[in-house]
């Protein structure tokens, strides 16, 4: 009799994944309905997303996860992932012996969100949907070898990240990295008033990872969302200050550069400047001095 090397590990009563999650017979993939408290050595955990809100700390930055976009994961790392409300994953169990990852490899791979609208992202995410969806897989030897053929899969998908990463340091060279970061800087002040722009947009165009897009910033000393953020601001300001401006209202201003809640621009314009914007309005409309100049962040 042939034993299974994939199953589905099923919850216990109080949410949290059973005993059954540590066999004697590791196997091949084991398919969980959440990331267990505790984590193993042997292991290495993918996570798929199926519905809800998740999001990733990735780069000091916070990235939401798709449907279907997948990641891998370390339960002693589980505070990088925040899941709202409502939200469904499913988590691969794979032993890491036949990935054949060290331990360098496995802090590049962790935490990386892999889309899968592109690349390997793509067949890899299709090829898990399928595994996890068919249970009658599950416990056969067609299921044994849709198993292995995925981890096939994962070795390509996790070979593709590292190289990835490679190519892009070295293409981070310090001339190029700088001719990259401008060319960057630029396209961020032309559409600074759209406001879906974010650092998953803005590498797409750029053709690059989100990942080298966060190195790049981290090496100027800042990340891509306080950049943005901050050149949005600075364009508020100067348009909040000009007095021929003065029937504008805040919200307006705020709405054209690209923030959708005017009290979250309202509380992040008096974090930068010390003032609120209706304040910092007002004063260039008493004609007592330019704003541009008495404001605190001005020095």
């Amino acid at each position: 009799m042939t034993q299974s090397l994939m199953t589905r590990v099923p919850k216990t009563g109080s949410g949290q994944a059973s005993d059954l999650l540590f066999p004697s017979d590791p196997g091949v993939i084991r398919i969980l309905s959440e990331l267990p408290d505790g984590g193993d050595d042997e292991f290495l955990y993918l996570g798929m997303h199926v519905r809800g809100s998740v999001a990733i700390t990735w780069a000091g930055d916070k990235v939401s996860l798709e449907p279907s976009d997948i990641v891998f994961c370390d339960p002693a790392r589980r505070h990088v992932l925040q899941f709202g409300e409502d939200c469904q994953m499913t988590f691969f169990r794979i032993p890491r012996c036949y990935l054949g990852l060290s331990e360098s490899d496995l802090d590049r791979v962790l935490g990386v969100p892999v889309r899968h609208s592109e690349g390997m992202g793509a067949l890899v995410s299709d090829f898990l949907s399928a595994l996890a969806a068919e249970a009658e897989f599950h416990r056969s030897a067609i299921g044994d070898r849709l198993a292995r053929s995925a981890v096939d899969l994962l070795s390509v998908l996790v070979m593709e990240l590292l190289q990835t990463e490679a190519g892009e340091e070295t293409c981070g060279a310090p001339k190029a990295g700088s001719e990259m970061l401008s060319r960057i800087r630029s396209f961020i002040e032309e559409h600074l008033t759209e406001p879906d722009l974010s650092p998953e947009s803005i590498a797409r165009a750029h053709h690059i990872s989100v990942r080298y897009l966060h190195k790049l910033f981290q090496n100027d000393g800042t990340s891509v969302s306080q950049w943005v953020r901050q050149r949005r601001l600075d364009s508020c300001r100067h348009e909040l200050g000009r007095t021929s401006n003065r029937t504008v209202t805040v919200a307006a201003v705020a709405h054209r550069w690209g923030f959708s809640s005017p009290s979250h621009f309202s509380r992040t314009f008096r974090d930068a400047y010390g003032m609120s914007p209706s304040e910092w309005q007002a004063l260039a409309a008493s004609g007592v001095g330019s704003p541009l100049t008495n404001a605190r962040a001005d020095g």
